[in-house]
Parts: C-alpha cells; structure tokens; sequence
C-alpha cells in the first residue's frame, strides 16, 4: 500500500492531532512516550491523566520534541526525535542506549531518535522507514550532527510493543552504523548527518 506522508513537528497547536494520534490509552500502555523523559520510579507514581499532562506541557513549551506523520490530514505515526538531552533516560548511565561519550548527553548537535508510534492498521506494511526518513530529514533541518538510536534487533511478533524502539533492520536500511553493543540484541546506532 503506498501512503503519502507528511511530517510536521509536533508543536502546541498541533496537541490535538497528538492526542487523537495516541487515543484514550496513551499510545503503549498510557505511556503517552514520558518513558524516556523520566525515571521509572517518577512515573510509577503518575497515573495516566499526569503523564499525559506531563507531555502536553512538555510539547507547549517547546522545541518540538518530535514528529507527527499525517495521511490525508489525519494523523497516523509519532516519532520521537531531538537533542539527546531531551530525553533524559536514553542517557541514563544504566541504560544501553547511554552515550558513547558522556558529554554527548549534553551536546546539542547530538540527537536521538527514540520511539515510533503507527496506528495499529498501518503496522507491518514498511512505513518505519519512511517514518525513519522523515526523523533523520528533522534532525539534518534542525542542526543535528549526530542522530543515534538503540533499536531491538529481532522480536518474535512485528507488531510486538518493543519496537516502539524502532528495529535494527531500518537503522541499518538508513545507513545508521553500530557505535556500541552493550546488550545482545540492543545497538546503539549512529547516523553522521554531515556527510
């Protein structure tokens, strides 16, 4: 099925096309995509009205912390993409998507790209490469010297709800490079968008 997407940073006006993007439960499990922006003990104790309020302020003050995929003007596909230091648990140092570097975590040339959301119709048909392209075009716009993921390399269910990590498979299909392999089956993936 070939769909025209258009991206658009997601911005406070947009909020709205958000939140019917992500539904009444949040995307993955009334996450509302706070898992990396703060720690799990912080958002054990939040319900999900206060995640979501979390991420609606977080999208009103701005920069935009991601993308929106529209299909038709309707909202289809989220991805999270921005500075590394913007999603303060990719940079966790237990994490395996940690920075090579420590002062990578705060460099703002380095980004990252740290969730995908479709809508369930529109899963399994290829369009994380798409949604993948479209990150990588952002970051290169925005200033991005570095884009780097931590996708999962095989799951045993393509629509498993641990891709929102995005697959091993588009990284490479986009040129990305392993720059360190700190669990079986997790990369983290670099893109140098100055080339």
């Amino acid at each position: 099925m070939d769909i025209d997407l258009r991206f658009e940073p997601v911005t406070k006006n947009r909020w709205g096309d958000f939140e019917r993007l992500f539904g009444p439960r949040g995307a993955f499990y009334d996450c509302w995509c706070v898992a990396l922006r703060l720690p799990r003990a912080v958002r054990a104790k939040m319900g999900p009205g206060e995640r979501k309020s979390h991420m609606q302020g977080r999208i009103a003050v701005g920069p935009p912390p991601g993308i929106l995929a529209y299909a038709d003007d309707e909202p289809v596909a989220w991805v999270q993409v921005g500075s590394r230091h913007d999603v303060p648990q990719f940079n966790s140092p237990r994490t395996v998507s940690r920075p090579v570097e420590e002062r990578d975590a705060h460099d703002p040339s380095f980004w990252a790209v740290s969730c995908f959301f479709l809508k369930s119709h529109l899963r399994g048909q290829g369009l994380s490469h798409r949604l993948l392209a479209g990150a990588i075009d952002h970051a290169r716009r925005h200033g991005a010297r570095y884009l780097e993921g931590c996708p999962i390399d095989h799951v045993k269910q393509s629509k498993s709800v641990t891709l929102c990590t995005g697959s091993t498979a588009i990284f490479d299909a986009a040129g990305f490079e392993t720059v360190a392999r700190r669990k079986d089956g997790r990369p983290l993936m670099r893109l140098d968008l100055r080339s």
